[in-house]
């Protein structure tokens, strides 16, 4: 969401540091240091002016308030949001900056259109209709969020975020070695590993690990009284949404080859296994 524009100064930096954990990969990043449109940050605190996390021209506000545990769980049960983390809105306003330097004026935006919608469509007006209405009663089948549903910017915005969600939380697993292999009668449903460099991975391949492992952390945390980890749901069309995102940055990375079959793949593993959340 785009914030209100502020009398303060902006926090950057002169140098090209990755604004996304990707590793050996470089996304295109120039600082408003180096050029008026580039990214920087503004963490603000709420005085006499209400301060709205977004971005807008490559200026990403966050509110410095959600630190604040209570405040964050706060706004989290008036948005109806089921997570809701500084490290999540930094994913997702990131998402925004990205979409302006690697979607907006490229290739892609037919494809983006073809999967996301038509971005052109009013900003405002479809906000306005998602807080007075709120969203399609079937958006579980569509979207990643409930927010994602209120315009095809906010959709890709949420998956670009969820998929790093799912990336870097993968990357951790392995570096701990961490596997599902429950002692039931038929695990077969929930058994997986992380083999693989999650950064490089195949999106069939991300949801192939990430469904038990989501299963189980979330079961864990369940049991002792906590939300769940992961409480998305990853539908065969969020998970074409989530190849999009995976086959994007690889592109501009220049990482791999890509796949067109990736996501028809990667649905049947998702229907395959079955799994979203524990019931």
């Amino acid at each position: 969401m785009p914030p209100q524009s502020h009398n303060s100064e902006l926090v950057e930096s002169t140098q090209s540091y990755p604004v996304a954990p990707h590793r050996d990969r470089r996304l295109p990043l120039i600082t408003k240091a180096i050029d008026p449109t580039g990214l920087a940050f503004d963490f603000l605190a709420p005085g006499d002016q209400q301060v709205m996390t977004g971005h807008i021209g490559g200026t990403i506000t966050i509110n410095l308030a959600e630190a604040d545990d209570s405040e964050r769980e706060k706004q989290r049960g008036a948005m109806g949001e089921p997570y809701r983390t500084l490290l999540g809105h930094f994913r997702h306003e990131i998402a925004h900056y990205y979409w302006d330097r690697i979607v907006r004026d490229h290739a892609t935006i037919k494809t983006f259109r073809d999967i996301f919608g038509d971005e052109r469509a009013d900003y405002a007006e479809a906000l306005e209709r998602h807080y007075s209405k709120g969203p399609p009663a079937d958006w579980p089948n569509n979207f990643v969020t409930a927010y994602a549903s209120s315009h095809p910017w906010e959709d890709f915005a949420e998956t670009w975020a969820n998929y790093f969600h799912i990336i870097d939380t993968l990357e951790i697993a392995r570096a701990f070695g961490i596997r599902t292999r429950p002692r039931v009668s038929d695990a077969s449903a929930f058994e997986g590993s992380i083999d693989f460099d999650p950064y490089k991975a195949s999106v069939e391949q991300l949801v192939h690990a990430w469904l038990p492992l989501t299963f189980a952390f979330n079961s864990i945390n369940r049991s002792m009284g906590l939300n769940d980890l992961y409480p998305f749901p990853l539908s065969p069309l969020v998970i074409v949404k989530l190849t999009y995102i995976r086959n994007l940055i690889q592109r501009h990375t220049g990482s791999e080859s890509l796949d067109d079959r990736d996501a028809l793949r990667a649905m049947a593993t998702g229907l395959r296994r079955g799994l979203t959340a524990p019931v």
